[in-house]
């Protein structure tokens, strides 16, 4: 492929909303330059990662593999660098993950075959391929490049992106690829057990998520969701200014068993009809969620305020509460607390006793601009459910 039909395959690439991080090992190096090369690269590329050590390989994948280079390393990497781009990602940017492991020509002569495996992961498509090259019929930089083509054209593919051309192949050289889809079902399972961080619905419409510098959340059950919901995150939205306002509920839950598909997607509903955005993850605490979702301010009731900064809730450890809180506040985040009834009285942020490390990450909403006495929990007493 000429250098020309590179750029314009690259060109095309960068002219998609799709964002992207690469995890690559033993090859395909030439892609990384081909892709930052050309201008607009900052749309696409949000890391690129090189585990080119056996120990760096085994630090990204947190296991040694059973074969370093093998078609379930490759998804491994995908999966990985999925996970990555959802969480550098703009809000709302549709995120692909690449994982590339290779066994090409090197300076010793192999006993097995020169071989690559490449993977792309997006929200509901895993594609992968497994190339078998002929030994001694090119160079090391040459398969590079023959990789690197292949590879070019994948990531084409994900990003719904032409890209027909010929890679290099010779006719013995054939191109072992499969392909699985997943249906929104499916996609909730995987994040149910843990597989992917979460799942954006991105029902708020005429918003441009992508020039948000930061995330409002508002995290819950909403079971059901009601108007003091929404009425909190609107408040909030007002005090944070440039940033965009979304609800999260954890399918996973501390102390209760995970919600089941149909339960997820019956509470979606609600945000549908509204036409309010809400995201599905797989992290119960706020801890976790901060790791997943840097940078976002989080909106929590002063009843959930105390709850953090009990050290009841983290062994009877005080130490160990200032510890995951500073973790907390290294991510950027914050919390924007709105009044609630505590023990039968309402009570705002500054009617407890903040750590003084911790008092700049809490942020009062005044009572005066928000006061909702009513729960989810009052709702459904009410309905008899």
């Amino acid at each position: 492929m000429s250098e020309a039909g590179v750029r314009a395959v690259v060109e095309g690439i960068h002219s998609s909303p799709t964002q992207a991080v690469l995890f690559l090992s033993g090859g395909a190096s030439q892609i990384i330059g081909w892709l930052l090369s050309v201008p607009g690269a900052s749309n696409t590329v949000l890391e690129t990662v090189v585990p080119y050590s056996r120990m760096s390989m085994i630090q990204l994948l947190s296991k040694i593999p059973s074969k370093f280079c093998s078609q379930d390393t490759a998804e491994d990497m995908a999966l990985l660098a999925f996970n990555r781009a959802l969480k550098l990602s703009a809000s709302g940017s549709p995120v692909l993950g690449v994982g590339f492991t290779g066994s090409l020509a090197s300076s010793r002569p192999k006993l097995g075959d020169h071989r690559f495996h490449l993977s792309t992961r997006t929200a509901d498509r895993l594609w992968v391929s497994t190339v078998t090259l002929s030994k001694g019929l090119r160079t090391r930089e040459e398969e590079d490049k023959v990789s690197s083509h292949i590879l070019l054209k994948a990531i084409a593919n994900a990003c719904r992106v032409p890209a027909t051309f010929d890679s290099g192949l010779t006719e013995s050289e054939v191109s072992d690829e499969c392909e699985k889809q997943f249906d929104e079902d499916q996609e909730l399972e995987q994040l149910i057990n843990g597989q992917i961080y979460f799942k954006i619905y991105p029902f708020a419409s005429g918003t441009d998520m992508s020039s948000a510098e930061r995330k409002i959340i508002l995290s819950g059950s909403f079971n059901p969701l009601h108007d003091g919901h929404l009425k909190l995150l609107e408040v909030a939205a007002s005090i944070c200014g440039d940033a965009y306002p979304c609800f999260e509920i954890s399918a996973v839950n501390a102390d209760k068993p995970p919600l089941t598909v149909s339960q997820i997607k019956d509470r979606v509903k609600q945000f549908k009809k509204v036409g309010k955005t809400v995201i599905i993850s797989s992290q119960p605490y706020f801890y976790k969620k901060a790791e997943i979702f840097p940078g976002s301010a989080f909106v929590i009731g002063a009843d959930t305020a105390v709850r953090l900064i009990n050290p009841k809730y983290y062994d009877g450890d005080y130490k160990k509460m200032l510890e995951i809180l500073i973790g907390c506040k290294k991510t950027g985040c914050i919390f924007l607390v709105g009044g609630r009834n505590v023990d039968g009285a309402f009570k705002v942020l500054e009617d407890f006793d903040i750590p003084e490390e911790l008092r700049d990450m809490f942020i009062s909403i005044p009572a005066d601009k928000f006061r909702v006495d009513i729960s989810s929990t009052d709702l459904r007493k009410s309905f008899g459910m």
